[in-house]
């Protein structure tokens, strides 16, 4: 991601005090792999029996906090005081998706035939697992490596020629936006950019700023669906519609989607979407979605085959081909599981509640101007925000040293985006965002 202020996500750093130490806790998490099967099988039984005591116990509880949401965090492995409000880069797994992780590695470990022999076996139950999640036909689900993967996989299977145009906006990831630079490279496409406000001013601006830009050469919007600059949502339902009526295709880029946001293909409307469930869902980095509407199917064409490629007649055929890690598959169902025990709607509800009570104390810190749509149509778990005369990366090193909080820089000066960007997932509690403006405010006062 392209940062002025760049905070490392790669670095490993010492622990700070009081954390149990880097190398004991990757002893500790293997020691895992130890456990037999059925061990496996029975501690992730508890777990789930354990939320299913929670939902009926608390079933009538929405609030931001509480003795419910406190339970859920015990079911994620971190390091002891961590503070990880970064998941929007890579979040963590919860225990029961490390140990069916474990569990199915375990396998090729123990008896490498089980790795060709049976494992592939899994893969279309996840897939429908998956499809069922966010409302799909198994047919129009792609299981991919991440965001980026998928992305790349719709611009170099559409046929486009010298002249077409693709439609983006001006805060399109580099995930994003380099396949169709990519794209006009090779073939002559056009790309276009359309300004997003900042923050955005409701659906209607972001809507009719593409309509304003199609012309009879435009076929694709290609559009950030959760900005990873700013936090916002794009409506990507509406602008559907818009586009369809135009006869032009629409691309969401979500890498964040899937498991911060309730998400309804059918009703969003759109032809092609990616995401990566290892940011918001839980699963393992390694693993991600690609959806193709049926209708837009006999408009791409796969880009890396084998056998079946001429033969499939649905989104299979995007599929990633070679041997891959089928343990990443079976821990996306498990990450799926997981998600659904607690539920998608209440999971979407604590993440907006808990940003709107971010977005609701920065507003009273003099000098922050926040760059997240207060709409919580238009926004999600993503919240960016500068503050007048404090550095960013000041801010993101002082959080992290005083409370061992990890937030990251994003955007870019230059741009005018950059700012601090702060994940709410379902693990956070409104006491752990007060020390963040409380970190925030102590720095404003003193100009640091």
């Amino acid at each position: 991601m392209n940062n002025t202020c760049h905070h490392s996500e790669d670095h490993e750093e010492d622990a700070p005090s009081g954390a149990l130490p880097r190398r004991d806790f990757v002893r500790y998490l293997l020691a895992g792999s130890a456990l037999s099967v059925a061990a496996i099988d029975k501690l992730n039984a508890g777990i789930y029996q354990s939320i299913t005591s929670l939902n009926q116990k608390y079933v009538e509880d929405i609030s931001p906090d509480g003795a419910y949401w406190d339970e859920v965090r015990k079911m994620f492995l971190f390091e002891d005081k961590l503070i990880m409000m970064n998941n929007g880069t890579v979040g963590p797994m919860p225990k029961p998706v490390f140990n069916t992780l474990m569990k199915y590695f375990k396998y090729q470990v123990r008896n490498p035939y089980d790795v060709y022999n049976f494992l592939p076996g899994g893969k279309e139950a996840v897939r429908d697992k998956l499809a069922r999640f966010i409302n799909a036909s198994p047919d129009e689900v792609s299981l991919t490596s991440n965001t980026t993967e998928g992305l790349n996989l719709v611009a170099n299977g559409l046929d486009l020629k010298e002249g077409d145009e693709v439609l983006v906006s001006n805060l399109e990831h580099p995930g994003a936006i380099n396949p169709w630079k990519l794209k006009a490279k090779r073939c002559g496409v056009k790309i276009t950019e359309v300004p997003f406000s900042l923050p955005a001013k409701g659906v209607d601006d972001i809507v009719k700023g593409f309509a304003a830009a199609i012309t009879p050469k435009t076929k694709i919007i290609s559009v950030g669906h959760t900005v990873f600059i700013t936090g916002q949502i794009t409506p990507l339902k509406e602008l559907s519609k818009m586009a369809h009526e135009k006869g032009v295709l629409v691309m969401g880029d979500s890498a964040h989607g899937l498991g911060m946001l309730s998400l309804d293909m059918k009703a969003m409307g759109m032809d092609f979407f990616a995401s990566s469930p290892y940011k918001w869902l839980g699963a393992p980095t390694g693993i991600g979605l690609l959806y193709v509407k049926k209708e837009a199917q006999e408009k791409l064409w796969p880009t890396i085959v084998s056998s079946g490629w001429d033969t499939t007649p649905n989104a299979r055929k995007y599929d990633p081909q070679g041997q891959r890690a089928d343990a990443m598959v079976y821990a996306l169902g498990e990450a799926l599981d997981f998600m659904n025990h607690i539920g998608k709607e209440r999971v979407e509800r604590r993440i907006k509640a808990l940003a709107a009570y971010l977005k609701q104390g920065l507003s009273k810190i003099p000098g922050v101007k926040i760059n997240t749509p207060s709409d919580p149509y238009l926004s999600g778990g993503l919240t960016a925000f500068s503050a007048e005369g404090v550095d960013c990366q000041k801010i993101v090193d002082y959080v992290q040293e005083k409370y061992n909080l990890v937030v990251r820089t994003i955007g870019s000066r230059d741009a005018g985006t950059l700012a601090i960007r702060v994940s709410t997932p379902i693990y956070i509690s409104t006491k752990e965002i007060d020390m963040l403006l409380e970190g925030v405010a102590q720095l404003v006062r003193h100009k640091v």
